[in-house]
């Protein structure tokens, strides 16, 4: 695994990023209950990327993989994943780069660009618009789960997402705060994407919407459909290769 950089977040918590290749910097964030190494070292879409030019950022978000997981709900407020992400991109420095991610690292983005950062090009992986649009319907889906951690069983609709939690070790204390903190999409924030951005979905992913509807929402959005679910989506080499492809096409 990529060896893991800490930095310190404006109310003290400490988080850390990793990175692979050199030239343009491009941010990948990762899904919910998951982690940098999971969806983008381990099935090589970082590898994938950073062999066409650029140099990979992959932060582990707040109660995420090796970040901080505090139990105190000030370090939850609205919107704290994007003041994360914006002040990643103050504290490396960057002023021209890309950024984009899967799943609840799509919608961060979408909170990110929203409110006020600007990258030159974006991706939402495994994002639909109705996933934006009732994002808070997902929040409390996913707090079943955590309630429901210790009872669910085979063929109880949030047992897949448990048995996701329990192979992460994920602090359930810590993703029930984090989970209070989002909120549904707000007017503006996509017309905020006037860079060109990809909407990348699995064919048979209907966890959040329809992508053709997000990129038809999109000020400069184009859609493209990669094999498999929402869970297996990420893992397949199709994904990293349409977001390599995006971000190395000449503009």
């Amino acid at each position: 695994m990529t060896a893991p950089q800490h930095w310190t977040a404006s109310d003290g918590v400490d988080l850390v990023y990793r990175e692979m290749g050199e030239g343009r910097p491009a941010i990948l964030v990762h899904g919910l209950f998951s982690s940098a190494d999971m969806n983008w070292i381990r099935f090589g879409h970082a590898a994938e990327i950073a062999g066409r030019g650029f140099r990979v950022i992959m932060p582990d978000l707040r109660a995420h993989g090796d970040s901080g997981k505090p139990h105190d709900p000030v370090h939850y407020p609205d919107g704290i994943l994007a003041r994360d992400l914006a002040e990643l991109v103050a504290h490396l420095g960057l002023d021209d780069y890309d950024l984009g991610g899967f799943s609840l690292g799509a919608r961060t983005t979408v909170e990110a660009v929203g409110r006020g950062l600007k990258p030159g090009k974006a991706f939402l992986g495994g994002m639909g618009l109705g996933g934006l649009q009732r994002w808070q319907r997902r929040k409390h889906f996913f707090l079943e789960a955590i309630a429901q951690f210790d009872t669910s069983s085979r063929g109880d609709p949030h047992w897949l997402s448990i048995q996701f939690m329990k192979t992460m070790k994920v602090d359930r204390a810590a993703a029930a705060l984090l989970l209070d903190s989002f909120v549904d999409c707000e007017d503006g924030w996509l017309g905020a994407f006037t860079m060109p951005t990809l909407v990348v979905l699995g064919t048979e992913d209907g966890d959040n919407g329809s992508g053709e509807e997000l990129a038809a929402a999109l000020p400069d959005g184009t859609f493209r459909a990669v094999p498999g679910t929402h869970m297996s989506s990420v893992s397949e080499a199709e994904f990293g290769r349409a977001i390599a492809d995006f971000l190395a096409a000449s503009p």
